[in-house]
């Protein structure tokens, strides 16, 4: 009697690749799509409902955020393994991911069959990253007692990444704090803290940078050192 096939839950709110990563995932002979969900909210119904053997998430959901998710996951779920996959740079998010409780982390512009790969060693118990994200976690461990080496966007907690990242996509003060669930008061604190975090002196060079972070991945060249 052959084992029935692991139960894949996708959480991603782009339809056209949660639609390919299905077909492809649906492909394997020992695991199945059971569900989709594009939010928190809905991935948290989804769970409950059919109690997956692993989730795949982004990071970027609607009206909520993947870290998160994966964070409330694992502290209710400790043996539903949470495997990341995103567009967003695997050398800042890898290591935040692992922190909140993921059991990988792959770039969506990585070959297909990797992320088959990936989701084997998830479900087999181990964790995947791909061989450059595990040499810069490594360096990272390393060079952390110096305090050196490490950009100023990377000192930013998850919480505080989120913000910039949601300032960068235009959302205003109020909207952020209706997202997040969270008081504009405290949306307030949080753009002190990335403005001093990132050597910035007033909100308009904040959302300069702020969205030229999240067009190309990168803080403006005129970015002051910390």
């Amino acid at each position: 009697m052959t084992d029935a096939p692991k139960k894949i839950l996708i959480v991603e709110d782009h339809p056209i690749f949660r639609w390919g990563l299905s077909e492809l995932i649906n492909q394997e002979p020992d695991m199945v799509v059971c569900g989709e969900a594009t939010s928190a909210a809905g991935a948290w119904k989804a769970i409950e409902r059919l109690a997956p053997d692993l989730i795949i998430a982004d990071i970027t959901l609607e009206n909520s955020d993947g870290i998160d998710l994966t964070k409330d996951v694992s502290r209710r779920h400790k043996n539903m393994p949470v495997l990341i996959l995103s567009m967003h740079d695997q050398f800042l998010y890898a290591e935040r991911a692992l922190h909140a409780g993921a059991r990988g982390y792959i770039m969506k512009q990585e070959a297909m069959e990797k992320v088959v790969t990936a989701i084997r060693q998830v479900l087999a118990g181990k964790i995947y990253l791909n061989d450059k994200v595990k040499d810069q976690i490594l360096f990272n461990l390393a060079d952390r007692p110096a305090g050196n080496g490490r950009s100023s966007i990377e000192r930013l907690t998850d919480r505080e990444l989120e913000v910039f990242r949601m300032i960068g996509k235009g959302f205003s003060t109020r909207e952020i704090a209706s997202k997040l669930h969270l008081s504009i008061k405290t949306i307030g604190t949080y753009r002190e803290r990335i403005k001093e975090k990132l050597n910035l002196k007033h909100a308009n060079e904040l959302v300069r940078h702020a969205v030229h972070w999240e067009k190309t991945g990168e803080v403006p060249a005129a970015e002051s050192p910390v």
